[in-house]
């Protein structure tokens, strides 16, 4: 990872505040606007909160879904979360850069879209809606982390991989990928459940 890199975090208190839970929790207003408060947003060393569970950075998750199926992949060696390569996934999106916050509009929703363009090629696209998060403390990864799942929802299975990290990708029935739920990243495991 760039040892310069500067990225979103929330301090874990925040996370207190507005309801500490482990696994999955689905989308709800109050709950929302309390975790994702931008006042409590900060932009920190990369290399510092990595290690630091005091701050949970917060990382968009989108699955991008068509009819009763999902896009799916094996993490490639190239990407910069070591401690996930070779798990598959259902989740494109990754951490939040300040340089995200250089443009119009918020930094969080810009550095999601940024994500998206790097990792995959969308054709077809609908619409998204957030639709909850997740907090796994009880992985070295999960301590620092904070994902927040979005779906989006494809009129056509047309995403094809716009990077090396992203490998063996394609479309397939959740109950299908259930079946293999042990060769997936935790974060996946709890979106698989949840859409199951």
């Amino acid at each position: 990872m760039p040892t310069s890199e500067r990225v979103l975090c929330i301090p874990r208190s925040q996370l207190v505040s507005a309801g500490e839970f482990q696994g999955f929790r689905p989308f709800d207003d109050p709950f929302a606007t309390a975790l994702l408060n931008p006042t409590g947003f900060s932009f920190r060393p990369r290399s510092e909160v990595e290690t630091d569970p005091s701050y949970k950075q917060l990382i968009p998750y989108v699955v991008l879904r068509y009819g009763n199926t999902v896009f799916h992949y094996r993490r490639g060696g190239s990407g910069t979360e070591t401690r996930l390569h070779a798990k598959r996934s259902v989740g494109i999106g990754g951490h939040i850069a300040d340089t995200d916050a250089a443009g119009m509009g918020d930094a969080y929703t810009a550095g999601m879209l940024r994500e998206l363009r790097e990792e995959v090629h969308i054709g077809g696209y609908t619409g998204g809606q957030l639709f909850g998060f997740i907090n796994d403390d009880s992985t070295p990864v999960g301590q620092v982390h904070l994902g927040v799942v979005h779906v989006f929802d494809l009129n056509e299975p047309n995403v094809l991989p716009g990077e090396a990290a992203i490998a063996d990708a394609g479309f397939a029935p959740v109950m299908e990928l259930l079946k293999i739920k042990d060769e997936f990243e935790t974060w996946s495991q709890f979106v698989l459940e949840v859409l199951r």
